[in-house]
């Protein structure tokens, strides 16, 4: 089994992370991670923290020679900022010995509230700060870890930015995806190429420029935006996930990965609530033998049946809601005094899908590569590939000699 865990705040010294149950051998170096963390922090609409931060991570242990250990690896990622909190966010200084102002006004949307709420804080600045989304750059850390992982087995993760405040493109690239009508064997890295090369992760140039514009109007009317991405992984193979428990569901756990980013407020897996209104027949994948392997005529399954990968791409949309912050505050109350006020302002950005894509595409790869090593297993990556590879090379032939002898 493969875990990792995430410590550190927003404006903190750093950001940290342990990653346990990667098998040895695995090739992995800073620079490989420090590529994904700077993808995160690109996008038009991004707020300045993005120009006094430039993510890298150092890796303190589990790694030797460009090569894991087996052993647990320790990530730190420091935040240029932290000269501008030392004493705000000082885990040593007592808050008595200096004189700061406490955050008194909840943001509508935001952790503000519920946080004190249930930690019994004084100072919303305690809740602010480890639910911001900075956190997400230690997922990524993570989340490279796993990508690299599944790399040696064929499987790539990708993403795009589908929509933001609700500019769709003229082409509905989803739903090319889902009817197969991409071009075949494509990896799911290269519309992360494509997607990257836009400001904001779209793959339409006409709908780039809508979008920048309307993100140009929600900044002058001091708002922000939302909107939707699509994550794939492509040569995922047969097999990965479960039936026989709710836990071991592939679809459950990539739905509970991607749900757990903050600001995401819908998931869906395929052709997701659309399949609610169609017929079976339309919404079903026929299943069709291509030389000695099985495959779908469509994939609206989005790779998943049954809990469980059936070998084509796994396709999973999801929404995000619009940056809780605005500059032109909506209406809350100062737990000073409980009187009516206006929301406060803190540093924010106007619009972070094209960055809640990126994050999106680690998560998606540390869950499969849960279900990867649950299946196959291995201490190293050389008795993880054999494993990989009896399973692979067998399985059609299994399955004729399964079904001859009944």
């Amino acid at each position: 089994m493969i875990r990792f865990l995430t410590a550190g705040e927003s404006h903190g010294k750093s950001l940290s992370t342990i990653i346990e149950g990667f098998p040895s051998n695995l090739d992995l170096t800073s620079d490989y991670i420090n590529f994904h963390l700077k993808r995160r922090q690109a996008g038009y609409g991004r707020g300045q923290r993005m120009k006094i931060e430039t993510d890298t991570s150092e890796i303190l242990s589990g790694v030797r020679f460009g090569k894991t250990l087996g052993s647990p690896i320790s990530l730190i990622i420091k935040n240029s900022d932290w000269e501008n909190w030392t004493k705000i966010m000082s885990p040593d200084i007592p808050s008595i010995d200096f004189n700061y102002e406490r955050v008194s006004i909840p943001r509508p949307g935001h952790a503000d509230l519920v946080g004190i709420s249930k930690y019994n804080f004084d100072d919303i600045r305690n809740s602010i700060e480890r639910s911001s989304a900075r956190e997400t750059a230690a997922r990524v850390a993570a989340g490279s870890i796993a990508r690299k992982f599944l790399e040696n087995f064929g499987i790539t993760v990708g993403s795009f930015v589908e929509s933001i405040g609700g500019i769709y493109p003229a082409e509905n690239y989803l739903f090319d995806l889902l009817q197969n009508k991409v071009k075949k064997n494509y990896s799911a890295w290269q519309l992360s190429v494509k997607a990257d090369r836009s400001q904001v992760r779209v793959l339409d140039a006409e709908q780039e420029n809508k979008i920048i514009r309307k993100i140009k109007t929600a900044k002058k009317k001091g708002d922000s935006l939302g909107g939707t991405f699509v994550t794939v992984a492509t040569g995922v193979p047969v097999g990965l996930g479960s039936y026989m428990h709710y836990e071991r569901r592939l679809s459950s756990n990539i739905s509970h990965s991607i749900m757990s980013i903050q600001a995401v407020k819908g998931v869906e897996i395929g052709l997701g609530f659309a399949a609610a209104n169609g017929f079976g027949s339309e919404v079903h994948d026929e299943i069709v033998l291509k030389g000695n392997s099985f495959t779908r005529t469509t994939n609206n399954a989005g790779g998943i049946d049954g809990g469980i990968s059936n070998g084509l791409p796994i396709i999973v949309r999801a929404a995000m809601k619009p940056i809780s912050t605005l500059m032109k505050p909506l209406k809350s109350v100062d737990l000073k005094t409980m009187k009516k006020v206006e929301a406060r302002r803190e540093r924010s950005d106007f619009v972070a899908v094209p960055a809640c894509a990126v994050i999106s595409e680690s998560m998606l790869a540390w869950t499969l590569a849960q279900s990867f090593l649950e299946k196959f297993g291995g201490d190293s990556m050389e008795e993880t590939m054999d494993n990989y590879q009896a399973f692979t090379g067998k399985l059609q032939n299994r399955i004729k000699n399964n079904f001859r002898r009944s």
